[in-house]
């Protein structure tokens, strides 16, 4: 079957940067503006991207960039977004650290009901310690602990989706019979850290389960991620970090016995577009130009840790005492570079302070490299950062039409759920698996 690219667009409101919100083409309240969000959504769906994507984290601090000081749900936002689109895919974060798994089901699940089979759940442990404040614990999960507890509740939301085999529901007035009580099935489940009865409320969506995405870096968040995920947010920001992540991620799952075929990676993506190399280059220089604000930044990953207390030239500060209990793998690849590379903090502030790849120049220089890294499998596609309007106009009116031309996008839908644009296979519900075996 030939390859083809998988494209997404990450809604980011006024923007995950503290500067896309001074945009003039950007609305000062698009992050919670619902009418701004169907209209990308259409934009994305218009230029026959596969999905949109809503981040989430349920802690900020009055340093937090501004899309997220204030911003929408995702799961109301994508219930939304699903009745005012008809094909591109439906996926938001939420967390398996703060929530339980029979309430992700029900809601996912009719994430995936409302928009007949379009739906992803992006699985996070949630990377912030300070969250745990706001869900009655004074402490944060251990990041080990964290990830062994999502993999049983990502498996105990599975179950729950399984809850109904198809035909459950013959609806026989005639007869006076609505459910067939065979094809009902409680899931009884008793671990190490939940206990959940069932069966679940909803019967299964066209695309037969939502799609599974994770995001974690560390290795735990890939071993999880080559356990569970139909498709992963990845961030390196180079193209051999990134296809060193796609390789690993593809032998971690093959050694789990599952398809490496079946995990599709999409790295995040910001691109800068102009008429030549020197004005992309011009604009991508001035973009998050605030040392103060890269340093903010910086610090995320290390639970908002303020950097702006060191000398600025002196070499990147000993991080001993500070807590990698949120994201792992992001800050342990910020230490260990800027100590292999003998980065000072300034250096490192402007290196992880803001994405600065290689997706900057004209159109056709911006098509060549992500074919580049489709091509050199250090991506299956990206998800694509949107916030500031003209940029994203120039990438699905200039970009996406020279891949198209390329052979390697769609240039039509041929598919109405997520799993189909994704190239992925419809799960059969567990519960016919038992019995046909039995039957055998």
């Amino acid at each position: 079957m030939t390859r083809t690219l998988h494209l997404g667009a990450i809604l980011a409101g006024v923007g995950t940067t503290h500067d896309d919100w001074r945009d003039p083409d950007l609305p000062g309240d698009a992050s919670v503006d619902i009418n701004w969000y169907i209209d990308a959504a259409r934009q994305a769906e218009a230029a026959k991207f596969d999905l949109v994507f809503i981040v989430d984290s349920p802690y900020i601090t009055p340093d937090s960039a501004p899309h997220f000081l204030n911003r929408l749900e995702p799961l109301t936002l994508l219930s939304a977004l699903a009745v005012s689109t008809s094909h591109i895919g439906l996926v938001g974060t939420l967390t398996t650290s703060y929530w339980e798994p029979y309430n992700v089901a029900r809601q996912f699940g009719s994430l995936d009901t409302i928009s007949r089979g379009r739906a992803g759940w992006n699985v996070v442990t949630t990377g912030l310690e300070g969250a745990a404040r706001n869900y009655g614990r004074d402490q944060h999960f251990d990041h080990a602990e964290r990830y062994q507890r999502a993999a049983e509740f990502v498996s105990v939301v599975q179950g729950l989706w399984d809850s109904y085999e198809d035909g459950a529901f013959p609806r026989d007035k005639a007869a006076g019979v609505f459910l067939d009580k065979s094809k009902q099935h409680a899931l009884n489940h008793k671990g190490r850290f939940f206990s959940v009865a069932g069966p679940l409320a909803l019967t299964r969506s066209p695309q037969g389960q939502p799609v599974i995405f994770q995001a974690g870096d560390s290795d735990a968040g890939r071993d999880l991620g080559a356990q569970i995920a139909g498709a992963t947010f990845a961030t390196p920001d180079t193209s051999e970090g990134a296809q060193a992540y796609y390789a690993d991620l593809k032998a971690r799952a093959a050694a789990k016995g599952r398809d490496p075929d079946k995990i599709v990676v999409l790295p995040g993506l910001t691109v800068t577009i102009a008429d030549t190399q020197e004005e992309a280059e011009r604009l991508a220089a001035e973009q998050e130009a605030d040392l103060d604000k890269l340093l903010v930044q910086l610090g995320r990953p290390f639970n908002y840790h303020d950097f702006r207390q060191y000398d600025l030239d002196a070499p990147f500060p000993d991080l001993s005492h500070v807590s990698l209990n949120g994201y792992k793998g992001h800050a342990e690849r910020i230490i260990r570079t800027a100590r292999e590379e003998g980065l000072t903090l300034r250096a490192a502030a402007w290196r992880f302070g803001r994405w600065r790849g290689s997706f900057i120049g004209t159109a056709e220089t911006v098509a060549d490299e992500i074919e580049r890294w489709f091509v050199g499998r250090a991506a299956d596609g990206f998800n694509i950062h949107v916030s500031k309007p003209g940029a994203f106009r120039q990438f699905t009116e200039q970009v996406v039409p020279i891949l198209q031309r390329r052979g390697l996008f769609r240039t039509d839908y041929t598919a109405s759920t997520l799993r189909g644009h994704l190239g992925l296979d419809v799960p059969v519900n567990r519960h016919s698996v038992r019995l046909a075996q039995v039957a055998e």
